[in-house]
């Protein structure tokens, strides 16, 4: 079975369970039938599209050919850096403190495409903008609001399509998506830059990639609502959170859609098409692909309780941790074959079991804090393949936790040679 056949079959496991729990939810919603472009694809090799805003405030599909075709030829003669960010729940204060330090260290890459899913994407942002909003990163994963995000809905429950209440996620999301963040975003979204947010079709079960970018440039008097609408939908898990509802506007339909998680359908993504390079091109440049993985490349087995929340976190946690593997293999065997650096970072497996659920400060500030000075001490990244000797040397005076860090993880280090 191909590889690309796996992460089919897994994809659609892992999205009809989770999103199965919505549905269920959402049978009262009145949201009009998908027109998902990924319908009639053959799922064995789906050409990947971009949900992108025009100045005439309407959607559109863009095919990600030729939008990394107007890339590439905007960094003709120079390396093109991608950022992946992936889900993982509480997880994403790995990738918030990865990113901070490693501009403390000085080794940061100043990334043309940024892509996150999940959690994920409430760090993408951030790391599309640069180093100036590093405090702002910070302060969004290891402030006390996120403390609160777990808010019962009670008896509602049994009617409704969640677990939690989403106007906390909402009112955290609100208040660091500001008019400010928008205009940076559009500024260099300006200068050829992407900044790409996957969500998951709650009526077709696929993957949208939305161009915040765009969002931003064009999207007037409502850019704030919708950037933040987005990032809200792809955080939200499936029976967790309820789904997001997006009024599109596409060649003048205007119809309502609804959305969730993104992880449910794409644990991470990195398009292929801005990989792939012409043959002996003389205007062919170099890709640096960087993978944050919010969470582990291997499962530990663990003791469950017996309630709904832990049982419906450790499933989703379980399949997620699956898909998310099988995705690695097939972007780092993707890049290898078209020419691309793949540099990884994932959580080691002796770091202490994590709640993905558990937003609490007393789990993400040290997690922050591993990731930051893991980064700081240049001992973040693993690269594909990994040769011997590989990884990054640690930066005189920069302080290492007493934990392995990821370029020191025995298993990723296998799986970087396999």
């Amino acid at each position: 079975m191909r590889i690309l056949d796996v992460v089919s079959a897994l994809r659609t496991v892992v999205g009809l369970s989770s999103l199965s729990l919505v549905l269920q939810g959402c049978a009262g919603l009145a949201v009009s039938e998908s027109t998902s472009s990924d319908i009639g694809r053959d799922p064995a090799d789906p050409p990947m599209t971009f949900r992108t805003l025009g100045a005439d405030h309407r959607f559109s599909e863009l095919p990600s050919t030729a939008v990394a075709e107007r890339v590439r030829t905007l960094r003709a003669g120079d390396t093109l850096n991608m950022l992946a960010l992936s889900g993982g729940g509480a997880g994403g204060a790995f990738g918030a403190g990865a990113i901070a330090g490693l501009t403390r260290s000085g080794t940061r890459p100043a990334f043309d495409v940024v892509t996150g899913v999940s959690a994920g994407a409430l760090v993408a942002p951030y790391a599309f903008l640069g180093p100036a909003w590093d405090a702002q990163l910070l302060e969004a994963f290891t402030g006390a609001a996120g403390d609160s995000l777990l808010q019962s809905r009670g008896l509602a429950v049994i009617f409704g399509s969640s677990i939690y209440s989403g106007k906390p996620l909402r009112r955290l999301i609100d208040s660091y998506v500001s008019d400010a963040m928008i205009r940076a975003v559009a500024r260099e979204a300006d200068k050829g830059r992407l900044l790409l947010v996957a969500t998951t079709d709650v009526a077709s079960g696929e993957p949208v990639v939305w161009d915040l970018g765009a969002i931003a440039k064009n999207g007037g008097a409502s850019a704030r609502a919708l950037f933040r609408d987005v990032l809200l939908a792809s955080a939200s898990v499936p029976g967790m959170f309820p789904p997001v509802i997006i009024r599109i506007d596409e060649g003048g339909r205007v119809h309502d859609q609804a959305h969730v998680d993104g992880a449910a359908s794409l644990p991470f993504f990195v398009p292929s098409a801005f990989l792939q390079t012409t043959p002996g091109a003389l205007d062919a440049i170099h890709t640096g692909v960087f993978v944050i993985i919010d969470g582990s490349l291997t499962d530990a087995g663990q003791t469950t309780r017996l309630t709904a929340r832990a049982i419906l976190s450790r499933s989703i946690r379980v399949g997620l941790n699956h898909l998310m593997l099988t995705t690695m293999e097939l972007t780092a065997a993707t890049a290898r074959l078209d020419g691309a650096d793949l540099h990884y970072a994932s959580l080691p497996t002796r770091y202490p079991p994590l709640d993905t659920f558990d937003f609490s400060a007393n789990v993400r500030r040290p997690l922050v804090r591993y990731a930051y000075e893991c980064a700081q001490a240049g001992r973040l990244w693993t690269r594909f393949p990994r040769t011997e000797g590989a990884g990054e040397e640690s930066h005189r005076g920069a302080r290492t936790p007493l934990l392995p860090c990821p370029a020191d993880e025995p298993f990723v280090g296998y799986f970087a040679t396999r």
